[in-house]
């Protein structure tokens, strides 16, 4: 609750949308997917890079929307209707509730394993820490999680990509498939993305599918 209105503007500024007749069709969009929120804002993205996006954040009655003014600037009135559907989708399917509940069970088993470890002489030693305390074996832990937590990386990765795959398949739905896609070759190009990712390399990094394959999935959506 506290992000949207307290955090947020102390790193970006925020207006209401201004454009009437794309605030009047955003907010038909918004009643045909039964979605409540608190005002919808343009942040100036622009001060930073012309990277354009658009997203919502917080809970209950504090919801509200946000576009970088980079995006409502390149993008015509059907295109960010349909983005705006995508970031619905993720809300609709609820993508956020899913992994926050993920994160806080992974939490609690590293939470687990840290506990365990503390307790392990070895596992000091090993790593050439002659003093034993909670403090250095936090310090410990987080030096060299990564190197395993680094295997789960394709698992998390697959699973986003998935999730963007179910929130363009609900924008083709409430919105233009064709739209969604025009306004995302856009914003591959706006944001220098690299349309063409080595494969492997994607698969295991990337949270979002390469661009060529995300347009032929909406593709396919096209009536």
């Amino acid at each position: 609750w506290a992000y949207p209105s307290v955090i947020a503007p102390l790193f970006n500024k925020f207006s209401p949308l201004q454009d009437l007749s794309l605030k009047e069709r955003l907010e038909d969009l918004l009643l045909r997917c039964g979605f409540n929120s608190n005002g919808m804002f343009v942040m100036d993205g622009s001060r930073q890079s012309s990277h354009g996006n658009a997203y919502f954040s917080g809970f209950g009655k504090n919801k509200r929307i946000v576009f970088f003014d980079t995006l409502l600037k390149s993008l015509e009135a059907d295109e960010i209707e349909a983005v705006l559907a995508h970031e619905l989708g993720h809300f609709k399917r609820r993508h956020v509730l899913k992994m926050m509940l993920t994160m806080a069970l992974i939490s609690l088993l590293g939470l687990a394993l840290l506990g365990w470890l503390m307790q392990q002489p070895w596992f000091f030693e090993g790593l050439g820490a002659h003093h034993h305390s909670h403090a250095m074996a936090l310090a410990l832990f987080l030096l060299v999680i990564p190197t395993f937590t680094t295997f789960f990386t394709p698992i998390f990765s697959s699973l986003s990509r998935k999730h963007e795959f179910e929130a363009d398949n609900y924008a083709a739905q409430q919105s233009s498939a064709a739209a969604l896609i025009s306004g995302l070759v856009k914003m591959y190009r706006d944001n220098a993305s690299t349309l063409t990712p080595d494969p492997l390399y994607s698969a295991f990094h990337h949270s979002h599918p390469p661009a060529t394959v995300r347009i032929a999935h909406l593709s396919s959506k096209l009536k």
